[in-house]
């Protein structure tokens, strides 16, 4: 007989889980953003509160993985390429901010008396931001390759830098240790790590990658994914660099690699699990009894350090040529105190130095600013874009600024009306061969390295990995695609890949490949506007074969072929015809405007008038025709009531297909979409 055997701290775990749920469901209700609601669950859940989770140090060890799973993803995404090329911002931008910071805190502090080893103690404190909140949101809000995300991505990079010597020089200030000498040795150690890396992203890793891709095992590809992504973090901390850093330094090793995609899509979701329990620890830190005795200075504070943290990152965002727009979007976006502060606090206390010589009120303080600007930090991004739309033409003569605005690497060239191809086997070959043909832009998913090497040779655009999974789709600019061609042999993959592929863009047209006709139905039900069966067109071959043994004139064996399909076919939404009609329609200019756009049951476009849905004047789109039970009704009037399962054939460009999508979304997919966005 087996006895349950109790796992160590699973109460605690299961009640920082479901409680973060719930807040975090009542925040989206609300239209909160998510890390609002994290870090009230940590609040709630805290020593300080409810008390349901005593040990900080397992919370800390979970959100501290969390950091790293983030900054990884980062490093993956921006690329070793975009780095190198950001030097300028990173080391004068980001040395701007925080040597401006330390020194304002340092003077404030010296004009009360303080010592000025206190003040440049806290004023280390105050200059870092959040690297784990602002890279996060921006994540979330797709503003990572923004300029006014990419300087703010630079500053935060200086910061994480700046954290080993600060650690260093925190105990010299109090006279417990350390000497220049050993700060020098630890910069030198930190200088080997990023030329390592360097080395590494160029030669090692891609050798890796490609040696375990070549086992087509999803788990191998995994496990080696995460092994670069803890074994960089810890080889960088046995160098005296902070975690968070060697895992940056990880995700560009990675990013060099044709393999990169995959490995984001991979580590997403373990991402997302561990940040939700960072940004919980951080809100366990409050003690709301302090705030509630101390709230005029803790507000007083928060203030002062949000008008410090703004004004620096202005003065080196505008001291690098940019305009007021990013500058103003930028400081707004690292106006709060950092994660690493916290590590730094406690370096300091073990030295004897407290934030601004207080002792303890003075750490109390400081821990309550600090989270409570982290709650504002969400919606400080939201305004930031909108104020620096509104005030970019009337601070820091922003026209003269913007012609010398710093030229950022160029990002991936943006594809519009393209076809997305699941597969390179035969048919997909074939297909490729045509679009090339025709001068049809289009991208290949391929989960075969062997033919994703033989692509990359030949010049044909490819990405490696699972078109299953939403960031490769999104890799492959789905949004502004005009079909999606699954030619794939796995039938597990299908469904899951019309799912997300009509959830991201529900203007897409799918034509899926299938074996079987059973499967045909199935596929149509999820999502897909054609399903070619192999199994139909097999017997369509063979049937034309035997026919022309007997001599039987060619035109009679094409009559009878349009007759078998037009019966067997009868139970697909659309026939091969109409896809040849609306689909490929021209194969034009056109013609690649053109889409023929399913409206789904329970959509925005269901029981609407062609009026009330207003496609040409909001949209810039027009109704070519409606299909409905097969009949075509050409140039429909305004009064024209649209029904589930009609299928319009519009016209426009690829942004205005884009900028529509929710008039043909589900309800439950705009709410879905609503979750993500807040």
């Amino acid at each position: 007989m087996l006895l349950a055997a109790s796992i160590p701290f699973l109460n605690e775990m299961v009640a920082l889980f479901v409680v973060s749920v719930l807040i975090a469901y009542a925040c989206y209700r609300l239209k909160l953003v998510p890390i609002a609601g994290f870090l009230l669950a940590g609040v709630l859940i805290g020593p300080n509160a409810l008390g349901l989770v005593q040990n900080q140090e397992l919370v800390d060890v979970l959100a501290e993985i969390g950091v790293v799973l983030l900054l990884f993803t980062i490093g993956m995404e921006l690329g070793l390429q975009k780095i190198l090329q950001s030097g300028r911002q990173i080391f004068l931008g980001g040395g701007i901010q925080v040597v401006s910071s330390i020194a304002l805190v340092t003077i404030a502090l010296l004009s009360f008396g303080i010592s000025w080893k206190v003040g440049i103690y806290t004023g280390c404190l105050v200059a870092l931001s959040s690297t784990a909140i602002v890279l996060g949101l921006l994540s979330e809000r797709r503003e990572t390759d923004s300029p006014s995300g990419r300087m703010s991505l630079a500053i935060l990079i200086f910061q994480d830098l700046a954290i080993v010597v600060m650690v260093l020089i925190v105990p010299i200030l109090s006279h417990d240790g350390g000497s220049m000498v050993e700060v020098l040795k630890v910069m030198g150690e930190a200088l080997l790590l990023i030329a390592f890396v360097l080395f590494a992203a160029r030669k090692i890793v891609p050798w890796i990658l490609e040696q375990v891709a070549h086992t087509r095992r999803p788990e191998m590809f995994l496990l080696t994914v995460v092994a670069i992504c803890f074994g960089t973090a810890a080889a960088s901390s046995l160098a005296g660099i902070s975690l968070a850093l060697g895992a940056f330094l990880a995700g560009l090793m990675v990013s060099e690699s044709r393999y990169s995609t995959q490995a984001i899509s991979e580590i997403l979701p373990l991402r997302t699990v561990f940040n939700a329990v960072f940004f919980v620890s951080v809100g366990m830190l409050l003690d709301l009894e302090f705030i509630l005795e101390n709230k005029i200075l803790v507000l007083a504070v928060a203030a002062v350090v949000l008008v410090v943290k703004a004004a620096t990152t202005y003065w080196s965002v505008t001291a690098l040529g940019y305009p007021s727009r990013i500058a103003i979007a930028s400081s707004l976006s690292l106006a709060q105190i950092g994660e690493f502060s916290f590590v730094l606090e406690r370096v300091g206390r073990d030295a004897g130095l407290s934030p601004a010589g207080l002792g303890e009120m003075g750490a109390q303080t400081f821990i309550a600013a600090t989270v409570l600007l982290m709650l504002l930090t969400p919606f400080q991004m939201q305004l930031g874009s909108k104020w620096g739309k509104m005030l970019g033409n009337r601070v820091g003569k922003p026209n003269s600024k913007a012609k010398n605005e710093p030229k950022h690497p160029e990002s991936k060239p943006a594809l519009e009306d393209h076809a997305i191809i699941v597969g390179y086997g035969p048919a997909g070959k074939r297909l490729v061969q045509v679009l090339q043909d025709r001068g049809i832009p289009f991208v290949v998913i391929e989960m075969n390295p062997v033919r994703v090497k033989e692509m990359e040779a030949e010049g044909i655009a490819v990405i490696y990995g699972d078109a299953s999974r939403p960031h490769v789709l999104e890799e492959a600019q789905v949004h502004t695609a005009k079909l999606c061609v699954i030619v794939i042999n796995d039938p597990s993959i299908a469904p899951r890949l019309i799912h997300q592929a009509r959830y991201q863009n529900p203007t897409l047209q799918i034509i899926v490949r299938t074996r079987h006709l059973e499967n045909m139905v199935i596929l149509q039900e999820i999502g897909a506007d054609i399903v070619v069966p192999e199994e139909m067109e097999t017997s369509v071959r063979i049937f034309s074969h035997v026919l022309g043994a007997y001599m039987i004139p060619p035109e009679e064996v094409e009559r009878q072929v349009q007759i078998i399909r037009a019966q067997d076919y009868g139970v697909v939404r659309g026939s091969i015809q109409e896809a040849h009609l609306m689909v490929l329609q021209g194969l034009d200019e056109d013609g690649m405007h053109t889409r023929a756009v399913a409206v789904r049951s329970g959509s925005f476009a269901a029981e609407k008038t062609l009026e009330e849905l207003a496609l040409r004047r909001d949209h810039g789109i027009t109704v070519l025709a409606v299909r409905r039970d097969g009949k075509m009704f050409a140039s429909p009037s305004g009064q024209f009531k649209v029904h589930a399962a009609d299928r319009l054939v519009l016209v426009g460009t690829a942004t205005d297909f884009a900028k529509s999508a929710d008039l043909f979304r589900t309800q439950s997919e705009l709410r879905d979409l609503e979750a993500h966005q807040i």
